[in-house]
């Protein structure tokens, strides 16, 4: 009895996964720009950082034309404080700082990843769309949502989001038993834009592809 009680939820089991991966298309990101910033207490412009981190990775999967959901790794390891071609002293020494064990440790965690869930549709608003799901920064997972414009066209996405804020001591980014962390404000705010097809740097809109 048990045996055959096993076999059924075996067969159960491969059903739902080979059901799920039926007439799935997956599609890759190709064009990503994601941007962050970090406060002092007194926020103000001199006190403010801001820098970038690269997208490893990132994939959509639909099912016939229906968006299901989105994975998406972060390169924890490219974040870089400043602009990419700044070579000041403080931003190298920031940088450094960050991806030390002070704050992201990306020799432990060298990935982040972002799980994409669900859109809801957004009306009267400057975004169209509140974007959930899952994100995963040293180990830790938080659910969050975000206004964002989403456009899709087929198997063509499109998310440009606003600016966000996620609460670093949550994910334990922090100085360790240092007063330097009381001057740091909690929130740090993220704002990205990926496309499955290379954007066009002054609308932010697919390039059409010549014919």
């Amino acid at each position: 009895m048990k045996r055959l009680l096993l076999f059924a939820m075996m067969c159960v089991s491969m059903s739902f996964v080979f059901g799920q991966k039926k007439g799935d298309k997956v599609v890759k990101v190709t064009s990503s720009e994601i941007r962050w910033w970090g406060y002092k207490v007194v926020k103000t412009v001199p006190t403010t950082h801001s820098g970038t981190v690269k997208l490893k990775s990132g994939k959509f999967t639909f099912d016939k034309t229906v968006l299901i959901d989105g994975e998406f790794v972060i390169d924890m390891k490219s974040l870089m404080a400043g602009d990419v071609s700044s070579q000041d002293a403080d931003m190298v020494k920031l940088t450094n700082d960050l991806k030390s064990s002070n704050f992201f440790d990306v020799k432990k965690f060298p990935l982040a990843k972002f799980h994409l869930t669900k859109i809801i549709p957004l009306a009267n608003s400057d975004y169209n769309s509140t974007v959930y799901g899952d994100v995963t920064i040293k180990g830790v997972r938080k659910t969050i949502t975000f206004p964002a414009n989403v456009y899709i066209t087929q198997f063509t996405v499109v998310i440009e989001s606003a600016k966000f804020s996620l609460n670093r001591r949550d994910f334990k980014v922090f100085y360790q038993s240092s007063l330097k962390d009381y001057f740091i404000k909690n929130e740090m705010d993220i704002q990205f834009k990926i496309s499955t097809e290379k954007l066009d740097n002054e609308n932010r809109t697919p390039v059409k592809k010549k014919k």
